[in-house]
């Protein structure tokens, strides 16, 4: 259990004398399910009463906390709200619904408590029992509804429960006193908790009069990258689950609109669905890579190659911000969000503001970096009409003009690594740089030991790879992905890089773009799906198929 205090400006606004219990749904299983009122309960916490292991990294990741400290590191103040376990008790034996309902109400009389429960709290879950002890105890509450998985599941695995023909649905959870016999018409079943039972429950609805060719489905941890759907007959159901052997959490569906699915199958069709992706890159831009990623089904693993630093001798940054602020310069030009970053902190360091780049113009590589400078409160002057690069940039460059421009000089913040393209096409233009290293790229330390065998053995469907470094680094500290990994890359460059240590790159983006990368990787799991459909194989993942080798020929 890790204690602290929730950094959200939002905790301004909570200040009851009295506790309060929010009961929240967290459907079941896929985060971006959550709804916005539960996010913004949740940025307000004092406490929250979890019920699954997956809450509290849930909600870390929600709030952007960062994982707990060891619990010796006692010099590390926690942050976030205090962490409950609302399934086990200090013993480590599963509570029951009275004893949870204890432990929410002892923290609801005196703190903000978000009680996350799995689905909905009112829809086969505990919440009406829990909220029912609170009214007792006089603990205010509220309840925010959650997807539940009744209908969720099914969605994800492509089934509609209703239809303009199927308009009967009855939901069951399955035990040994259920009475199957009534539900032998045509109407949808949704049964919960029926795994185990499958065969008996299909076995006994063909004895009370449905059809042995009645569809069935069964879908196992729905909305999550790791769903799986069975779809079968009343008939072959047992022998089709032994044969796959499905384990719970799953939902059973029954019945005609199970057919639907061959056509309707929309979350198990994505491009990347269920691909682990290595996104070797610095943990602080990986953010729109890894959503892009996870929005095509994929499932990112950032492994840092990268740690950016300062520079080693800053008096040399310290002597160019100066010049700014003087007005030493009439350009300043940004390749990479890093080297904003940089400039910014340094003005903080200083206590400037954006108000010192008055009269100066400034330049930018491409729109990620322009946006970084906006953030700033500022605006780029010029961006690449054509590629973002230093040579999109260079070729937009004005010449200096000894009549238009009254100083010839540019301030160059940049990477200790970076190529020098972009000095020399400046200095042939008229103007004299001030080429300055705003931060250093080093090589991060490897990471564990399971995931460089999971690079080395193949684990990984796809690596992305975003810069030349990127490759370089990956393979200094974690070796060379494995031959049936796909390998992805930004740009020319770092295609060469990559097939100089090895490497056969299958995937080029079209630009030097990371949203341009992640579509170019989709495309290609797009046409390896359709390749493998229309020859009748079943699809499977690159990392599911292992060849011996593959030799080096080139990008395609």
């Amino acid at each position: 259990m890790t204690r602290g205090k929730t950094t959200s400006p939002a905790t301004t606004d909570k200040a009851p004398a009295r506790g309060w219990v929010s009961f929240v749904g967290t459907g079941p299983g896929d985060p971006d399910l959550l709804t916005v009122r539960a996010v913004d309960l949740l940025r307000q916490a004092d406490v929250v009463v979890t019920e699954s292991p997956d809450h509290e990294p849930l909600v870390r990741g929600v709030l952007g906390l960062p994982a707990p400290a060891p619990e010796a590191d006692a010099e590390t103040e926690p942050v976030g709200p205090v962490f409950v376990d609302g399934g086990f008790g200090e013993d480590g034996q599963p509570l029951t619904h009275a004893a949870r309902a204890k432990v929410v109400v002892k923290h609801g009389k005196k703190a903000r408590v978000v009680r996350l429960m799995v689905g909905d709290p009112f829809l086969y879950a505990s919440g009406p029992e829990e909220a029912l002890a609170c009214a007792k105890a006089e603990v205010g509450f509220e309840v925010v509804p959650g997807v539940s998985s009744v209908a969720a599941v099914p969605a994800y695995a492509g089934i509609p429960l209703t239809t303009k023909d199927h308009r009967e649905l009855t939901v069951v959870t399955a035990h040994d006193k259920v009475d199957w016999s009534q539900y032998a018409d045509d109407r949808t079943l949704v049964v919960l908790s029926g795994v185990n039972m499958a065969g008996d429950i299909a076995k006994a609805l063909i004895a009370a009069g449905r059809s042995p060719q009645t569809p069935a489905a069964l879908t196992r941890v729905g909305t999550t990258t790791e769903q799986t759907t069975l779809t079968s007959t009343l008939e072959d159901l047992a022998a089709d689950l032994r044969a796959a052997r499905m384990a719970p959490p799953a939902v059973l569906v029954i019945g005609k609109v199970v057919d639907l699915r061959q056509t309707l199958s929309w979350f198990e069709t994505k491009p990347l669905f269920g691909w682990r992706v290595l996104v070797p890159r610095t943990k602080d831009q990986a953010g729109p890579l890894v959503a892009r990623l996870r929005g095509f089904g994929a499932v990112p693993d950032e492994v840092p190659t990268i740690s950016v630093e300062p520079p080693r001798n800053p008096l040399q940054m310290d002597k160019a911000v100066r010049g700014l602020v003087e007005g030493r310069y009439e350009w300043i030009a940004f390749t990479s969000v890093n080297a904003v970053k940089a400039v910014r902190e340094k003005f903080e360091e200083y206590g400037l503001d954006a108000r010192a780049f008055s009269g100066l113009k400034i330049a930018a590589v491409g729109d990620k970096t322009a946006a970084a400078i906006a953030a700033w409160g500022l605006r780029a002057d010029l961006v690449p009409s054509g590629e973002q690069s230093a040579a999109g940039l260079l070729a937009d460059w004005p010449e200096y003009d000894d009549v238009l421009d009254p100083i010839n000089r540019v301030f160059l913040p940049r990477a200790d690594i970076a190529t020098e393209t972009l000095v020399a096409g400046l200095i042939d233009l008229g103007w004299e740089v001030d080429d300055v290293t705003a931060y250093r790229t080093v090589r991060a330390a490897p990471p564990p030991a399971p995931t460089r065998d999971a690079i080395k053995t193949g684990k990984f469907d796809a690596v992305v790879f975003t810069s030349s470094s990127t490759v370089r680094n990956l393979v200094g500290i974690a070796g060379k992905p494995h031959p049936s990994t796909i390998i992805a890359v930004i740009g020319p460059a770092t295609a060469k890089t990559a097939e100089e240590h090895g490497l056969r790159v299958d995937v080029l983006a079209p630009k030097p773009d990371v949203d341009e990368l992640v579509e170019a990787l989709a495309d290609f799991g797009s046409a390896r799906r359709a390749a493998m459909v229309e020859a009748g194989e079943p699809v499977t993942r690159p990392s599911e198929r292992k060849p011996a080798g593959r030799r080096k020929t080139g990008s395609r």
